[in-house]
C-alpha cells in the first residue's frame, strides 16, 4: 500500500479546478457583488422614480462612462447569478448530476449570462 503525502497549506491559485466548479465559484461571488451593490440598486431607482429632475439626474449619471461600465457589469453578475441559479435548481432536482452534463451546463450558464448581457447592454448603451 502506498501512502501519499498531502500538502499542509492549500494553495488555491496552484489547483485546477473544473468548469464546474469554477462556475460555482463565480455564481457565489456574483451574488455576493449584487448584495453588495444593493444600496446602489436602491438609490437608482428611487432616483429614476421620484420626479422628473431627479430622473434627469439619473439619466445624467447612466451617460457617464465609468458608470455605464459599472451598471454592464452589474448586469453581467444579475444574468450569470440568473443562470447559474436555474442550473443550481435542476442539479437539486437530479437532473444533469452526470459529469459530461455537469460541464455542459455550466458552459451554458457562463454563456447564457455573457450572452444575455450583450443583448441587454446592446439595447441600452
Amino acid at each position: 500500500m502506498q501512502t501519499r503525502t498531502r500538502p499542509k497549506h492549500l494553495n488555491l491559485f496552484q489547483i485546477s479546478l473544473p468548469i464546474p466548479g469554477i462556475m460555482s465559484i463565480m455564481h457565489r461571488a456574483s451574488g455576493f457583488v449584487l448584495f453588495l451593490a444593493l444600496p446602489l440598486f436602491i438609490w437608482w431607482l428611487q432616483l429614476s422614480l421620484t420626479s422628473p429632475e431627479s430622473y434627469a439626474q439619473f439619466k445624467g449619471i447612466l451617460s457617464n462612462p465609468l458608470c455605464k461600465l459599472i451598471a454592464l457589469a452589474l448586469m453581467w453578475g444579475y444574468f450569470h447569478h440568473l443562470c447559474a441559479g436555474t442550473r443550481h435548481l435542476f442539479l437539486d432536482l437530479g437532473m444533469g448530476l452526470d459529469l459530461p452534463a455537469a460541464r455542459l451546463t455550466a458552459k451554458l450558464a457562463i454563456a447564457g449570462g455573457i450572452i444575455l448581457t450583450v443583448l441587454v447592454g446592446v439595447c441600452i448603451w
